[in-house]
């Protein structure tokens, strides 16, 4: 048997096999951030599909925080029932699934009409929001808001947490240069600019307990003008891995990064070679630190992701568009058809949720209605 399907166990959490599904933002919530029901069959549809590990698309901790309209929350107490709910039903079809969160900062869409977005530092951003520095009370209550989503997956019967700090949205944003200029405790060197990471973690811990898994999503590089970078990167996880985090997931790129260097490249379809987008970061993660490795980025092929495991490249393989279009490729490529994955790495998919509809995979809606004709 494949190592990829060889059951795994993170802090107490049993998974069935080594694939991970990446988080992607499904815009299947209404105005308030409940859950509908489309976001239950999507989740639960993977978990027939043997994905070890689904890991939500992400969940605001507070109102402000909200990145675009149709993103579901974990921000009250009258989010629970939904929530369990859509959990009893991805357990019942065999999954396993953690929740994302996160707070957008400055990368925000949806600020209400004659407010603004907050982050570590004011900044200008494409979608033309305007954006001011968090005050200290505000980073203390944000801390406060993670912890309380953190205790509210818990009750909804989530298996576990992870922290969105990658991609341009807060917590990446405080850990980067290029967007944290602040010149109080939570600015300036690395340590500072991590605080707010160590102590959401911290808080979390205390509030969840240390047997419930809590896990991060950070960049490798952001790939902007003094930002951070791998060795940085190196330096959190290893700060991470001091205070207990049970898995870290590598990615890189930002909203504001170069395409061909996003953390969704629009590539097509590329030789095995050109797959892995952080290789170099991950294997410089592997000589150092020892906290289970997922990573993403442009896995596409069997045989690439079996080389991950099988180097030791990484504990887990994440991916996020393939299964948008092919919800059930893991329990394709276990049965023995280990054909590439059908996406193309187009981005359309894109299109549907920034424009407020519901995640699908455009590419195959096209040749569906192509055959039909």
């Amino acid at each position: 048997m494949s190592k990829l399907f060889e059951s795994t166990t993170l802090n107490g959490m049993t998974l069935k096999n080594r694939f991970v599904r990446s988080a992607t933002f499904e815009a299947m919530a209404d105005d308030d951030g409940m859950c509908k029901p489309e976001l239950t069959d999507l989740l639960v549809e993977l978990a027939k599909g043997d994905v070890g590990l689904i890991v939500t698309g992400f969940a605001y901790v507070n109102r402000i925080g909200r990145s675009r309209p149709g993103q579901f929350g974990v921000h009250a107490d009258a989010l629970i029932p939904a929530l369990t709910e859509l959990n009893a039903k991805v357990h019942k079809a065999g999954g396993k699934i953690v929740i994302q969160i996160m707070h957008a900062g400055c990368n925000s869409f949806s600020v209400s009409k004659g407010e603004k977005a907050i982050g570590p530092w004011p900044a200008n951003m494409p979608q033309d929001i305007e954006c001011r520095a968090m005050t200290k009370d505000e980073i203390d209550e944000t801390i406060a808001d993670f912890v309380n989503a953190a205790v509210r997956a818990k009750k909804s019967g989530f298996d576990g947490v992870q922290l969105h700090g990658a991609h341009g949205y807060l917590l990446s944003q405080f850990l980067s240069p290029f967007f944290n200029k602040r010149t109080d405790d939570y600015g300036g060197s690395l340590e500072n600019r991590a605080r707010i990471i160590v102590e959401i973690l911290r808080g979390i811990r205390s509030a969840v307990g240390n047997d419930y898994p809590v896990m991060i999503k950070i960049n490798s590089d952001d790939y902007l003008e003094g930002d951070f970078t791998v060795p940085e990167m190196l330096q959190v996880a290893s700060m991470l891995e001091t205070e207990g985090i049970d898995a870290i997931e590598v990615s890189g790129g930002t909203h504001l990064s170069p395409a061909e260097l996003s953390f969704s490249r629009k590539t097509g379809i590329v030789p095995q070679d050109k797959e892995l987008y952080f290789e170099q970061a991950a294997r410089l993660y592997r000589e150092k630190i020892k906290v289970p490795l997922m990573l993403v980025g442009g896995i596409r092929s069997y045989s690439i992701a079996e080389r991950v495991i099988d180097e030791g490249l990484a504990d887990y393989v994440s991916l996020c568009r393939p299964l948008i279009r092919e919800p059930h490729l893991i329990r394709r490529w276990q049965s023995g058809d280990t054909a590439k994955a059908a996406c193309i790495s187009c981005n359309e998919c894109f299109t549907p949720v920034r424009s407020g509809q519901a995640l699908y995979c455009v590419a195959e809606a096209k040749l569906r209605r192509k055959k039909s004709k």
